[in-house]
């Protein structure tokens, strides 16, 4: 330890804090200089006690960068125990913030600090016994088991500035003038609920939650509704200020005034992907926080493309995006395109150059590559220069590479001078031929939530590197400023996501397109049978947090089973099947037998099957020598047929030539209490042929991308089991009726969702998922 951070621990200790504690606080260097200075402010007006010390230690942990300047004004405050309690800085503190680049008004801010006012002991008294009153008859009752926090709050809502220890003993001396002294039942823990009526969980399904991030466990939340209400804290419209690093000017109020007239107050968010690709489960998490944030606090979200490079966008993207969002259960207030916006983005880039705030420079891409390039030589040519050149570059005077327009201003991570428009002589999808300049994302982005006036501009943690930019743009342009904030990015393992590596398993030929059942674009999962409210509520559990997440699919398909559990109507379906034929089949024709769609449920409606002197069972439910503990069918062991009622005993083995058993002659028989079988099997008669799609993993490791892992890259990684096609037999209400993308489940083997590839000739399904996870393991 250093002599100066041995001084500073003394110094920290001597208001109170313990030394541990005191050393704590070094460690975070903002909060340790706002500390010393307001200790040292303090100290001007009298010795900090350790009371005192407790409200600065709370001053200089809350103050805002915005309002650091303020840290002596309120520090003398403290000293002066007119601000005597974490309630009364807190208000302070807000009130600065309300007022940045104003005079304080000394009557005003106290008045709204409550600094004079004391409320007596009798106020008190009177409160809490008004309210123990309203809950008289549930206090009697459950005694010291009642829960009197929210009778506290109570209190100190309509007593604004009661001390709270006041507050507490004053419930703690009425409960006891009430109730008497505690009992032995009083000091037992409460009974638990009962649990009568919750369906108990299967042991796997515990063990698939724990493959959520801990951070989920902690944050996340079953609903996006529910994650978006009670677990997410941004900041209210018109409050920019307040979120730290945000930059306040001399107009910035004047601005945030215009735009709560314009937006009435409500939040506004935006989701913004460029049209050059599908949509995959990351956008899935992106789709849900800006829809779902807007959605669950009564505000509106915005479709924007951003079309600002028109080398790599297709109409087909476009179209996808949007059917995409839709599907997940989103419709957008409205759909606009960062194209929409391009004279008014050229018209500010214009002022920039004016301002010098942004000048015409030379320097190839490759010279400007990394992020620590030469300085460019063009960066201070005069500005009635740099006007003319961009103008030439709008006329298409210039060819491509030959210019650019550069931003003076340096990025977080220390990229300077980033590019706002480069030349491209690409027809653009909505301007054609208009425009031979485009903008950059570094340009375009926050210009685009500024005039779209959105209040909360929500991206992952990648654009932190941005923020910077995103300020000064708007700032330096003296417009309203969003605010943007960042939240981890959601990966899956066993996949690869990027564009380009999805482009290139299409060309090889690995995977048919971009809607492959065994990639993670959400085109993928939703042809592959994931119903849009589990993939929503997956994103609900991983929660909002700035943590980069790698999710195990297992995690997902957890959802997607629980989802299915309760929407999927059950059939039978057989994969493997082997010929059985009833020897004594007591019926002359074929028999109609009525089967619930979801067996605990029957209200949710019947559909038929047919019984029938042939049918066909799994290969896998009968073995001529069986291990000890197999309970299907054998020589020597009979079984049941799910549904009719009977029991099957085995009479004789037909054979092929080459030994493969081709038939199995059963008989019959009514189930009784001395022929219970010891279970039951699925089965099919009469049967339609399917085509059927078995899906695993398509790489054979958690990380495809990662050279540790595979060293030859991702293209080596391929699983050759990833997908089998089988020909199954179902049952014959499934072939009336079944239509694309509808679910079901096929008892005893796993989720099936109907393809787009089926015809009225042959349906083809595609396996969703296992019914458990070990089934689905490789």
């Amino acid at each position: 330890m250093t002599m100066e951070s041995d001084d500073d621990t003394k110094l920290f200790q001597s208001i109170g804090l313990s030394e541990q504690k005191a050393k704590e606080t070094l460690k975070n260097k903002q909060v340790s200089s706002n500390l010393k200075l307001a200790i040292v402010e303090a100290s001007k007006h009298g010795t900090v006690t350790s009371e005192t010390g407790i409200l600065l230690y709370h001053l200089a942990s809350k103050i805002k960068n915005q309002i650091s300047e303020k840290l002596p004004f309120i520090s003398k405050y403290v000293a002066d125990k007119r601000l005597d309690t974490t309630q009364r800085v807190d208000v302070a503190l807000n009130y600065l913030l309300s007022h940045i680049n104003e005079e304080i008004d000394l009557p005003s801010f106290e008045r709204e600090c409550g600094v004079g006012i004391v409320i007596s002991p009798e106020e008190i008294e009177s409160e809490v016994e008004k309210v123990i009153n309203e809950h008289r008859a549930e206090i009697v009752e459950k005694r010291y088991h009642f829960n009197v926090g929210p009778l506290m709050q109570q209190v100190r809502n309509t007593l604004k500035w009661a001390d709270g220890k006041a507050v507490k003993n004053e419930f703690d001396v009425q409960m006891l003038d009430l109730l008497g002294p505690k009992s032995a039942a009083d000091l037992a823990p409460p009974p638990k609920p009962s649990k009568q009526g919750k369906v108990k969980k299967p042991v796997k399904e515990k063990v698939q939650q724990k493959n959520v991030s801990a951070a989920s466990e902690k944050v996340g939340a079953q609903t996006i509704s529910e994650l978006m209400k009670t677990k997410v804290h941004f900041h209210k419209p018109g409050e920019n200020y307040k979120t730290e690093g945000y930059i306040v000017t001399p107009n910035t109020h004047k601005l945030l005034e215009q735009h709560l007239k314009i937006t009435g107050g409500k939040v506004r968010t935006r989701f913004p992907p460029e049209p050059n690709g599908i949509l995959h489960i990351g956008h899935a998490k992106a789709i849900n926080i800006n829809f779902g944030y807007a959605a669950a606090h009564d505000g509106i979200c915005f479709l924007r493309y951003d079309d600002t490079n028109p080398e790599k966008e297709e109409e087909k993207f476009f179209v996808g995006i949007r059917e995409m969002v839709e599907w997940l259960g989103y419709k957008p207030t409205d759909i606009t395109h960062s194209s929409d916006y391009f004279p008014q983005l050229y018209d500010w880039a214009i002022v920039l150059i004016e301002k010098g705030l942004a000048y015409v420079c030379h320097q190839s891409s490759e010279e400007m590559k990394g992020f620590n390039p030469p300085p460019s030589p063009w960066r201070d040519r005069p500005v009635s220069e740099s006007l003319q050149l961009f103008k030439n570059m709008k006329d298409g005077l210039l060819e491509e590479g030959e210019a650019t327009l550069r931003m003076k201003v340096t990025l977080e991570e220390g990229k300077q001078d980033p590019v706002a428009y480069r030349i491209k002589y690409t027809p653009h999808h909505r301007t054609g031929d208009r425009w031979c300049i485009y903008p950059t994302y570094d340009f375009t982005h926050c210009l685009c939530d500024s005039i779209e006036h959105i209040t909360h501009s929500l991206c992952t943690k990648e654009f932190q590197s941005r923020r910077s930019s995103y300020y000064w743009l708007c700032n330096a342009l003296d417009i309203y400023c969003p605010v943007q904030w960042e939240y981890g990015r959601l990966n899956v393992s066993y996949t690869v996501v990027s564009k380009r590596k999805i482009s290139k398993l299409i060309e090889e030929g690995i995977v048919s397109d971009w809607d492959d059942p065994r990639l993670f674009t959400l085109t993928a999962l939703r042809r592959r049978g994931f119903p849009a409210e589990a993939i929503n509520n997956f994103c609900a559990q991983m929660g909002v947090t700035g943590a980069q997440a790698v999710v195990h699919p297992n995690t997902l398909e957890a959802s997607v089973r629980d989802v299915l559990n309760q929407t999927a109507s059950r059939h039978m379906a057989v994969l493997e099947p082997l010929k059985i034929t009833i020897s004594n089949f007591p019926h002359e024709n074929r028999v109609k037998v009525s089967v619930c769609n979801f067996p605990n449920e029957p209200d949710k409606g019947q559909h038929d099957v047919v019984f029938d002197e042939v049918l066909y069972i799994e290969s896998s439910d009968f073995k001529e020598t069986a291990e000890k503990d197999f309970r299907r069918l054998t020589l020597n062991q009979s079984v049941g047929l799910k549904y009719v009622g009977v029991v099957l005993t085995v009479k004789e083995i037909e054979k092929d030539n080459a030994g493969n058993i081709v038939n199995v002659i059963v008989k019959q028989e009514s189930i009784s209490d001395s022929n219970k079988p010891k279970a039951f099997i699925h089965w099919v008669s009469n049967p339609v042929l399917a085509s059927i799609r078995l899906y695993e993993r398509l790489f054979k490791h958690k990380n495809p991308e990662d050279p540790n892992e595979v060293p030859n890259g991702f293209l080596s990684d391929i699983n050759p089991l990833s997908k089998k096609e089988i020909v199954g037999y179902i049952d014959e209400s499934l072939g009336d009726s079944a239509k694309s993308f509808d679910k079901f489940q096929f008892e005893r083997i796993g989720f099936f969702s109907v393809d787009p590839d089926s015809t009225p000739k042959k349906l083809v399904f595609n396996r969703t998922v296992t019914l458990n996870e070990d089934a689905g393991k490789m």
